[in-house]
């Protein structure tokens, strides 16, 4: 630990007892998806007795790694959940601020999903349909860009729900938003023939048509908080959600998920990849921190252990889908040497 970092915890632990006292806890701030499963890692760290429970909070993955980045120091969070890997514009944010040494942890996999209640239409989607329903622009009779004209599910295919397409998702801050914009928008748009033959011609205008969700009502930002998401789906059985799997699983007994490409989200799909909206999930620490925090070497050598993200490891309860045995011993590798990333390449 350098001088200079030590010095930056000791002037802004200065300023007060109260800052000194909320400085003795871990923070980690971030993705809602990954929110979940380090509160559990949390819980449990905080039961050994030996440190405070870490303080946790639900910012959203990129309005999480803003705060992360943001600089080192008591006033900055530790670690930052994170739903899709850190961009290297947010690793030069956290290169340019002093966060020079960041650890990642890579904790397992999880599935977006579209849901909605158990009361409502069963739903069989194709990435192609869903784009289709969300995009602000789709490709006319002639081929060329016009306003979504689609108001209801069978507008867009006869064996659809003949229910208005009211889809309730996360905001531009959410990985899971840009997980699902890459994972369903994009591939979607792919199966378009007018959109992949502009693949090919403008690529810049098409990672404009998959990237831009309709403003008409028919998508409504939902904000960072997904069980808020499932207790609207609950209310409306009409509407539908997208979230990550996790809230399906806690909320079985209320929502059910869509079969995409013909497959449900279930754990073993998620799994064995045949489920094909699913994505990485990560943790990011400053290396920095460690030995100024306490237990902040000791937190993420728990996360990263086998009774935590193991096959039997208590997240694996939680609805976190565990990493292959090869990738999960890379992981606590990683954490127990506390291994700083490179500038990821895009």
């Amino acid at each position: 630990m350098s001088s200079t970092i030590a010095l930056a915890f000791a002037g802004v632990l200065a300023a007060g007892a109260a800052s000194a006292q909320s400085r003795d806890q871990i923070r980690i701030v971030g993705s809602s998806t990954v929110y979940p499963f380090t509160t559990a890692a949390a819980e449990q760290f905080g039961k050994a007795g030996q440190f405070k429970t870490p303080v946790v909070e639900s910012t959203g993955t990129g309005g999480g790694l803003k705060l992360f980045c943001a600089g080192v120091g008591a006033g900055h969070p530790d670690g930052v959940n994170a739903s899709r890997a850190i961009k290297k514009s947010e690793f030069d944010d956290c290169q340019k601020n002093g966060v020079t040494e960041i650890v990642e942890l890579k904790v397992g996999f999880d599935g977006i999903v579209v849901a909605n209640s158990k009361k409502g239409p069963d739903f069989k989607l194709t990435r192609q349909q869903i784009f289709l329903a969300l995009a602000k622009e789709v490709p006319g009779p002639d081929g060329k860009p016009v306003a979504n004209p689609y108001k209801a599910w069978n507008d867009i295919d006869p064996s659809l729900p003949a229910e208005k397409i009211e889809v309730l998702g996360p905001p531009p801050t959410s990985g899971t938003r840009d997980a699902f914009l890459e994972l369903v928008m994009e591939k979607g748009a792919e199966k378009v023939e007018s959109l992949a033959a502009l693949k090919k011609s403008d690529a810049k205008a098409f990672d404009k048509a998959w990237k831009t969700i309709r403003e008409d009502g028919a998508y409504i930002d939902a904000g960072e908080n997904d069980n808020l998401i499932v207790q609207k789906l609950e209310a409306n059985p009409k509407a539908v959600g997208i979230f990550g799997y996790s809230f399906l699983e806690e909320n079985a007994s209320q929502i059910k998920g869509a079969a995409v490409e013909g497959k449900a989200p279930t754990f073993e799909a998620i799994a064995d990849g045949s489920y094909k909206v699913s994505r990485p999930l990560y943790v990011y620490f400053k290396k920095q921190h460690v030995g100024v925090v306490p237990g902040l070497k000791e937190f993420i050598a728990e996360y990263a252990s086998d009774k935590a993200m193991g096959e039997e490891g208590y997240l694996s309860e939680k609805g976190l889908v565990p990493l292959p045995k090869t990738e999960a011993h890379s992981a606590e590798d990683a954490a127990k040497n506390l291994a700083v990333i490179g500038a990821p390449a895009s």
